[in-house]
């Protein structure tokens, strides 16, 4: 034990002693944190739309209010020709087109359908199935006032009332901001760590660890401890920010939450150890950490949904530690749910905490690497 005080120590004072990367340890999470909780939104509003009304009657003008106080579409211009309205979209200045025909208000007072296009540019799919969702549900609401108008004691065939659980005003912030708390430990623990040995390697003080009796466990606990330490305080400062700047509620146990977290940091601990006894310098393992940082983000659920994956990738997805997390931090921060239903992931976490260390204390050599 006293031989892991004393690594501990060391890594420590290297620690106050580097203080650039210790800055930049907070800041840059810090920053991430912020830009992804304010830029991220999934829910787009305010889309510039341009309208081609050729009925100029009361009908249109009146669904055209419709799209317009909805906070989804924005009227920025009045087009004389459909030839302008396709101008307009093709050069950026719109995204979305109303288009009314000359019939459209007397096809409403014939009792048939008025037909209305809805033009979106679909280059960014995320803006236009959303632009076409909300087109959708609007043309289907004025239908509805419209026929009960028509016959007030009629009834809709079905009555479906939707109730959203966890996030029912669906705030982006508060399903995007657990999950950077996720990124931000797998960022900063796999990259520190992950030059831990090569630095010791290339500064020359690995043969002073060489020379003493410390065991290969000894050393890789000595060092991960500190690090344990330091993304506890960074997830409680991610939290702090999250409540304050983004007022996200925590429903769960801050315990729960606190204890579990500790398999995800061991994971990523050892998954930075393991690279570290792998690369040759620094650089090297810089490199092999941004290589695993890339799938963590892009594959385990953080920015696309893994139900939508096909399956190989899917189940791939699966040999990711911040799979297993998000599921944690969401499920305690937005559900209020515990470990009764979590015991899952943390199995996954705890089996790649012993494996990543495992290997790691494995491939350590008592030994100058020449």
């Amino acid at each position: 034990m006293n031989r892991i005080v004393a690594i501990m120590r060391k890594e420590f004072i290297q620690m106050r002693r580097d203080r650039m990367t210790l800055a930049l340890i907070f800041m840059v999470p810090l920053v991430q944190l912020l830009l992804f909780g304010y830029a991220i939104q999934t829910e787009v509003k305010h889309i510039p739309t341009v309208v081609f009304d050729q009925s100029l009657s009361a009908q249109s003008r009146e669904l055209t209010e419709a799209f317009s106080s909805s906070g989804y579409f924005d009227i920025v211009s009045s087009a004389s020709s459909f030839d302008e309205v396709n101008h307009m979209i093709d050069s950026g200045q719109a995204q979305a087109g109303l288009i009314y025909p000359p019939d459209f208000s007397a096809s409403l007072k014939r009792g048939d359908p008025a037909q209305v296009q809805v033009i979106v540019d679909a280059s960014d799919s995320m803006v236009s199935n959303q632009a076409i969702a909300i087109a959708n549900s609007i043309g289907l609401l004025k239908s509805q006032q419209i026929l009960i108008a028509k016959l007030p004691t009629a009834s809709m065939p079905y009555d479906i009332r939707v109730r959203p659980w966890y996030n029912p005003d669906g705030i982006t912030a508060y399903y995007m901001v657990p999950a950077i708390l996720g990124i931000i430990v797998t960022m900063t623990m796999v990259i520190i760590t992950a030059i831990a040995i090569v630095r010791e390697r290339e500064r020359g003080t690995l043969e002073q660890l060489i020379v003493t009796p410390i065991k290969p466990y000894e050393l890789m606990l000595g060092k991960i401890v500190p690090y344990i330490a330091l993304g506890y305080l960074q997830i409680t400062v991610a939290l702090l920010v999250g409540a304050i700047f983004f007022q996200v509620p925590i429903r769960g146990s801050l315990l729960q939450l606190y204890l579990l977290t500790l398999f995800f940091i061991t994971a990523s601990l050892g998954l930075g150890l393991m690279i570290s006894n792998i690369a040759q310098n620094q650089m090297q393992a810089f490199q092999m950490a941004f290589f695993v940082m890339l799938p963590s983000i892009l594959l385990s659920g953080f920015m696309f949904p893994r139900e939508a994956m096909p399956d190989f990738i899917y189940y791939l997805s699966g040999l990711i530690p911040l799979t297993y997390y998000l599921d944690i931090i969401r499920g305690i921060v937005l559900k209020g749910i515990g470990f009764q239903y979590l015991y899952g992931q943390v199995i996954a976490l705890l089996i790649f905490s012993l494996l990543f260390l495992g290997i790691s204390t494995k491939r350590f050599k008592k030994k100058v690497v020449s």
